[in-house]
């Protein structure tokens, strides 16, 4: 069976100027990176032409480690659109470097479904993650500048900094790290370490931003601290959300680049749905909006995370909502939530198929909370029976849920026009969603309604750490903010371990960090860690170069 990147070389890329000119973007307009990709400048977003378009939005079941294809069916549903003559284009993420070389590879979708050139968006792309490395590290660059500077000081507490330092890159060994170290003249020593790039709370900010001065209004905003007098510090008391916002002024722009079958694709911005809110951003939603009649947008990880924030945050703050929700299910995941060990997902097991439907009925459940109507696309892998597949599809009829499998992977767009067409039907029906909590609730009924009506939590249990928390929260008046809970992928619940459908168990909030910049509060639940580590066998080792450029391992 030939790889990803091997299909993907198959394919003979249109120049991007072809591509922009399906969008009907003046060549001009373009900011191009080469011959395959481009920025879209933010003067071709159009308010009322997006609010006229439809946008769909793909979510999924609680997914294995190594994903269940959301992004590639997120890619082949908008070639089947095209395909049955809706005008459509593909809005994602970009991926991070951390899972390109860790456990999930990386995040172009795969087979005949793919944004190309998937090595280029796997890798550096236009910058834009580093851009936001530089921001966030300037913050952190600046702060301790300040607490070293023994005359313009701002008096700040070191002990009470909570901004860390960001890279695009697994490495739990920069979790905690002692900065300051070397003398009076190398800064003061104190505690501090490491957030993914994924996790900055910048990359938060990039994505839910109209513009560029409301970007740089958020990057002041930020909350880094106190002084000795108690009193908080933010970004713009250091003066520094303006040079934050000028290394962002490329990156702000979105990035265009085409599919495998050369439908248009906006790539921007890289929040995780586990320890963020898993969303690509506003600017690149809107603007995929403005240029097609349809938009197919994707939410990090499963319902419950990367689609309630992306429902609760971000469309709320965008004025967006979704005209159709699709939920990607595979076997190989409804086998896992079954009982079937990691080992032997391949291994043909409809009773394990129907063990874990209960795992997709909940995310069904969820998604009518939210007044959504529900179409499930079974995402097509080689090694899938006809009777597991049927397994699936006989409990959508059952559910009363419209559902096709989707072999997007094996045949790209005409694997994907019966889901198509279903969408279309919904899309035509949707009343739009409603939220499942308001902001001017408390803090803790927030936590605990998103807890009990989309995991399923009997009740939340917080640390004296986390009640410290709220209690600096309040009095900073920030407690009418969306929270944006971290919480494990793996399960519904906030321990891994529980698979399925887990019923009647606890949430422990750790603590809370602030994230007033980007205007939400993150509850850190279980063990979640917000830098994450490489598995024993990362996918680095399979990853090589040639003499001629030619890179392969990616996938």
């Amino acid at each position: 069976m030939s790889s990803d990147i091997e299909i993907a070389r198959t394919v003979k890329l249109k120049h991007i100027r072809e591509i922009a000119a399906r969008l009907a973007v003046p060549e001009d307009s373009l900011v191009l990176y080469g011959k395959h990709k481009a920025k879209l400048p933010l003067a071709l977003i159009d308010l009322e032409k997006a609010r006229q378009s439809k946008l769909i939005l793909v979510s999924a079941i609680s997914p294995t480690p190594a994903g269940e294809g959301k992004t590639t069916v997120s890619i082949g549903l908008a070639l089947g659109l095209n395909r049955i003559g809706k005008k459509t284009t593909v809005v994602l993420r970009e991926p991070s470097m951390g899972p390109v070389f860790g456990i999930k590879g990386g995040a172009t979708g795969g087979g005949h479904s793919q944004v190309l050139p998937m090595e280029d968006i796997n890798l550096h792309f236009t910058g834009d993650f580093s851009a936001i490395e530089k921001a966030h590290n300037l913050l952190a660059a600046i702060i301790d500048n300040n607490i070293q500077n023994k005359v313009h000081n701002l008096g700040i507490d070191p002990r009470t900094v909570t901004w860390k330092r960001v890279m695009d890159m697994n490495d739990r060994s920069l979790r905690k790290i002692i900065v300051g170290l070397g003398g009076t003249m190398s800064g003061v020593p104190r505690e501090t370490g490491f957030d993914i790039a994924a996790a900055s709370e910048v990359m938060a900010i990039f994505c839910l931003s109209n513009d560029l001065q409301h970007l740089k209004e958020k990057l002041g905003n930020i909350f880094i601290g106190y002084t000795y007098d108690r009193k908080p510090v933010y970004a713009r008391d250091l003066k520094v959300h303006g040079a934050m916002a000028a290394l962002l002024k490329d990156a702000i722009m979105p990035n265009l680049v085409q599919t495998s079958e050369g439908t248009p694709a906006i790539i921007h911005g890289g929040p995780f749905a586990n320890i963020a809110h898993g969303c690509n951003s506003i600017i690149a939603t809107r603007m995929g909006l403005t240029l097609s009649d349809y938009v197919v947008t994707e939410a990090g990880f499963a319902f419950e995370l990367g689609a309630e924030k992306f429902l609760d945050i971000k469309c709320r703050y965008a004025g967006l909502s979704p005209s159709a929700a699709v939920l990607v299910a595979t076997v190989r995941a409804l086998k896992y939530h079954g009982g079937a060990s990691l080992k032997d997902l391949d291994r043909p097991d409809p009773e394990k198929v129907r063990k874990g439907l209960e795992n997709l009925e909940k995310h069904v459940e969820n998604m009518k909370q939210f007044s959504l109507s529900p179409v499930v696309a079974v995402n097509r892998f080689t090694g899938d029976t006809p009777e597991e597949l049927a397994v699936v599809l006989d409990k959508c009829r059952q559910l009363a849920v419209p559902a096709a499998v989707a072999d997007v992977w094996g045949q790209g767009g005409a694997g994907a026009q019966e889901l198509a067409a279903l969408v279309v039907k919904a899309a035509g029906c949707c009343p739009g969603f409603k939220p499942i909590y308001e902001w001017e609730w408390s803090v803790e009924k927030k936590i605990e309604t998103i807890a009990a009506k989309m995991y399923g939590a009997r009740h939340i249990d917080y640390t004296p750490r986390a009640r410290k928390d709220l209690e600096k929260i309040n009095k900073l008046g920030l407690d009418k903010l969306p929270v944006c809970i971290a919480k494990t992928q793996k399960s519904l619940s906030d321990n891994p371990d529980l698979i399925g459908r887990p019923k009647d168990f606890v949430v422990t909030v750790r603590e809370i960090e602030i994230a007033s910049g980007a205007g939400f509060l993150i509850p850190i639940t279980g063990d979640i860690m917000r830098m994450p580590g490489l598995p024993e066998h990362p996918s680095s080792e399979n990853i090589d170069i040639d003499a001629n450029g030619n890179i392969t391992g990616l996938f």
